[in-house]
C-alpha cells in the first residue's frame, strides 16, 4: 500500500515540528531558561516555578479552547486557515526565542508560551486532517507513519543541536549561543517541512457554510455534549485514553527525574532520549503492521499491556543498565500507542465533525497530563523511592485497559463514499 503525494505532505508535518518538541520543550530551553533567570538574580526554586506555570498556562489555554477552534475548523476551508494560523505563530515564536536577549528571561518565558500555542494548535488540527487525508482502511498506517517520521526526524534535529554543542558550534559560540542557534534550527526545520502540507494537503470533509461560524461553533460543542449518547463509543473511548494515555505521558516526562535519582549523568540521559526517538521509529510503523495483520484494537490492548509491564519493571530498577532497558521497552510502544489511538479515534467520529471530535480528544490528551505526575509525587513521598512512584502508574493503565476492552473493533474496510 503506498502513500499519495498529499498523504506523504500530511506526514512530513510530524517531521517538521519534531524539532520544536525535541530541543525546545525537552532538552535546550529548560536548562538555557533556568540559567538565563538565575543569572539575572532569580533563586533555582523560583526558576522551576516559572518553567512550571508557563507551561501550564500555554496548554491550558489551547485545551479550553480546543473543542471550539475544532467546530470552527470544520466549515469550509477554516481547518487549512487555523492550522495555517497557529503553526506561523509557533515557528515565529520559536525564532523569537532565539534573539531574546539573555538579560530578558520573562520575555522568554512570554514568548515560550505563545510558541505553545502555536504547537499545540497547530497538532490538534494536524491531528483531524488524518480524517480528509485517509479512509479507515488506511488511517491506522498513516498515523502510525506519522509519529514513526515525527521520531525519526526529532532524531535528525537532535544530532544537529548535539553537532552544535559539542563543538561549541565550530569554535564560535558560547554555551549560551548554541542555545539561541538551536531555537532558530528548530523554527527553520518546521518552516522548511511544513511547505509540503502547506501545498499539497487539503481539506475535504466540511459543515455547509455558515455566517457566524464562531457563535455556531460554540452551539455545536454544548450540542455534542447534550446528546453524547449518539457518540457512546467514542465517548467511552475518551476515557479510556484519558487514563492510560496519561501514564504514557508521565513515564516519558518523569523519566529524567527517576533516572537522576538513579545517579546517572545528564550526558547518558540525553544519549538515552535520543535512543527511546531511535527505537520509536520503526516500531511506530510496526504498530500500524500490526493494526492490518490484527485490529487496531488489538494493536491498542497490546500497547497498554507492554506500558503496564513497563511499571512493574520499574519497581527493580537499580542499575544504569535497568534504566536502558526500561528506556528502550518505552520506545518500542510510546508512538506506536499514540498513533493507533489517533487513528482508532478517526474512525468513531463523524467526519464532517472531525475538527471538533479531536477538540475534545486533545483536551482530554492535555489534562490528563496532570494526574499521572502528582500521583507519582505523591507515592514517591510516601515510599521515598521514585521507582514505587513509576510503578503506581500501572493503577491507570489498568483502568484504561478495563474500559477499553469494553469497546468494539472497527471495520478495516475503506470508507464508503458520500
Amino acid at each position: 500500500m503506498k502513500f499519495n503525494k498529499q498523504q506523504w505532505s500530511w506526514i512530513f508535518y510530524d517531521w517538521a515540528n519534531s524539532g520544536y518538541g525535541i530541543i525546545v520543550t525537552t532538552a535546550v530551553l529548560p536548562v538555557y531558561f533556568k540559567a538565563v533567570a538565575q543569572s539575572s538574580g532569580v533563586t533555582p526554586a523560583n526558576a522551576t516555578a516559572y518553567w512550571g506555570y508557563a507551561n501550564s498556562l500555554g496548554t491550558l489555554l489551547v485545551s479550553i479552547l480546543a473543542p471550539v477552534l475544532g467546530a470552527l475548523a470544520d466549515y469550509p476551508k477554516a481547518k487549512k486557515r487555523l492550522l495555517n494560523i497557529f503553526s506561523m505563530v509557533g515557528m515565529l515564536m520559536t525564532l523569537g526565542l532565539s534573539v531574546m536577549p539573555t538579560g530578558a528571561w520573562q520575555w522568554l518565558l512570554g514568548i515560550y508560551i505563545l510558541s505553545i500555542i502555536g504547537y499545540s494548535g497547530g497538532n490538534l488540527f494536524y491531528d483531524s486532517f488524518l480524517t480528509d487525508v485517509a479512509p479507515d482502511n488506511q488511517m491506522d498506517r498513516l498515523s502510525a507513519y506519522g509519529y514513526g517520521f515525527g521520531y525519526l526526524g526529532g532524531v535528525l534535529a537532535f544530532i544537529l543541536f548535539l553537532v552544535l554543542q559539542l563543538t561549541n558550534g565550530f569554535g564560535q559560540l558560547s554555551s549560551y549561543g548554541v542555545a539561541r542557534w538551536s531555537f532558530a534550527l528548530a523554527a527553520a526545520w518546521w518552516i522548511i517541512f511544513y511547505i509540503p502540507l502547506l501545498k499539497n494537503v487539503h481539506q475535504v470533509y466540511a459543515l455547509k457554510a455558515n455566517a457566524h461560524p464562531v457563535a455556531a461553533s460554540f452551539k455545536r460543542v454544548w450540542s455534542t455534549l447534550k446528546h453524547i449518547k449518539k457518540y457512546r463509543a467514542a465517548a467511552w473511548f475518551l476515557v479510556a485514553y484519558f487514563f492510560y494515555i496519561d501514564g504514557v505521558d508521565t513515564i516519558f516526562t518523569m523519566a529524567t527525574s527517576i533516572g537522576m535519582d538513579m545517579g546517572i549523568t545528564t550526558t547518558t540521559l540525553m544519549l538515552v532520549l535520543l535512543v527511546v526517538q531511535l527505537v520509536a521509529f520503526p516500531f511506530s510503523i510496526l504498530y500500524g503492521w500490526l493494526a492490518r495483520k490484527t485490529s487496531t484494537r488489538t494493536g491498542i490492548l497490546i500497547g497498554i499491556i507492554i506500558y503496564f509491564g513497563i511499571c512493574l519493571y520499574a519497581l527493580r530498577l537499580s542499575t544504569a543498565t535497568d534504566f536502558w532497558i526500561l528506556a528502550v521497552l518505552v520506545g518500542t510502544s510510546q508512538g506506536g500507542i499514540q498513533a493507533l489511538s489517533r487513528s482508532y479515534f478517526g474512525r468513531l467520529i463523524p467526519k464532517q465533525s472531525g475538527s471538533e471530535f479531536f477538540g475534545f480528544y486533545n483536551i482530554l490528551g492535555k489534562f490528563s497530563a496532570v494526574m499521572g505526575p502528582v500521583l507519582v509525587g505523591i507515592v514517591t513521598q510516601m515510599t521515598g523511592k521514585s521507582t514505587i512512584g513509576a510503578a503506581s502508574l500501572s493503577i491507570l493503565f489498568l483502568i484504561g485497559l478495563v474500559i477499553f476492552m469494553a469497546l468494539p473493533y472497527l471495520s478495516q474496510q475503506p470508507t464508503p463514499k458520500s
